[in-house]
């Protein structure tokens, strides 16, 4: 293919609008934290304490939404509850003090082992405007609890459910569900007309595991990034347009591989088959080339993701946009 494009800086390094996160009201005492397309976290308050869902990048950025939850309710944060392992999801964690418990899957833990720091150093990479004040990130963040697939919170006769209903963005993907209102914080499972990251990812697992999210039937989703879903056929719509994200995706991959082309052969093929209906969605630009380096790799065999560090990212980034 001759397809020519223009190659944008790297990854996220020249995106430097800030973007204020916002407390919306998902349902009583159920609160979504959610920016235009930056990472959204999400807390449920209690009659004794809070749960907090996602902590946001670095602990400068985590007190900014602990003071938010402030302005809701002055009960201490008793629980942090991990959907996954990213950086900039996680390592806000020590901004709520040591009395709060973190909890995440077991695949999770397992990842924060095994890649944790070369993802902090990849990801403070490609993103330096979501690590305001790095310098305080006292280390990775470790849960004090971890669960194998399901485990549930009580807050009264509310329950938390928390759920890993198969791999898909990360090995260790857990959705936050409510099944008393309806509401399901779903991390990055689901994205929300935004760009889909899927370099850590399993893709063929994943569209089982978004029928597995359908089936729960939310009525409001807050989603990885992008605006909260409200209403049972738009939460459904937004678990089928990632499925439809993520498919166009993986047959473009292997039709470049059918035709012989190289990595950045199918890289342009796919961006042409994908940009004509995804191409405006945030952070797109961001995230094709490691989505489609991840199915090139899935699609030649290799079964778990290969680690990203700072220094494949910029090779990647040469190869594919160079």
């Amino acid at each position: 293919m001759n397809t020519t494009i223009a190659a944008p800086s790297f990854a996220s390094a020249s995106d430097t609008r800030e973007q204020k996160p916002r407390i919306e009201e998902l349902a009583p005492k159920v609160y979504g934290y959610i920016s235009d397309f930056d990472p959204n976290c999400g807390f449920v308050v209690g009659d004794d304490h809070v749960i907090v869902i996602d902590t946001r990048p670095t602990p400068r950025m985590a007190r900014g939404f602990l003071e938010d939850i402030r302005r809701v309710t002055d009960k201490p944060v008793k629980f942090i509850v991990l959907t996954h392992y990213h950086a900039v999801r996680v390592l806000g964690a020590s901004a709520f003090g040591g009395d709060a418990t973190v909890i995440a899957s077991n695949g999770t833990l397992d990842w924060i082992r095994t890649r944790g720091q070369a993802d902090f150093d990849s990801e403070a990479g490609r993103f330096p405007r979501l690590f305001q004040g790095i310098e305080e990130i006292p280390g990775l963040t470790f849960p004090a609890i971890s669960f194998e697939r399901k485990m549930s919170l009580w807050l009264g006769d509310r329950e938390l459910r928390l759920q890993c209903l198969g791999r898909g963005h990360s090995n260790g993907d857990t959705v936050v569900w409510l099944p008393d209102c309806g509401v399901l914080f779903s991390g990055d499972v689901v994205e929300n007309r935004c760009g889909v990251y899927a370099g850590d990812a399993y893709l063929r697992d994943w569209h089982g595991t978004l029928d597995a999210t359908a089936a729960l039937q939310p009525r409001v989703l807050v989603p990885g990034r992008g605006a909260v879903v409200r209403g049972a056929a738009a939460c459904a719509e937004a678990i089928a347009m990632t499925q439809d994200f993520l498919g166009t995706l993986f047959a473009s991959v292997q039709a470049g591989i059918d035709a012989g082309e190289d990595l950045r052969g199918c890289f342009e093929r796919t961006d042409a088959a994908m940009r004509p209906r995804f191409g405006d969605w945030p952070v797109y630009q961001h995230v094709l080339p490691f989505d489609v380096a991840r199915a090139w790799d899935e699609l030649h065999g290799i079964e778990h993701p290969t680690v990203w560090t700072a220094e494949r990212d910029r090779g990647l980034w040469q190869t594919l946009r160079g």
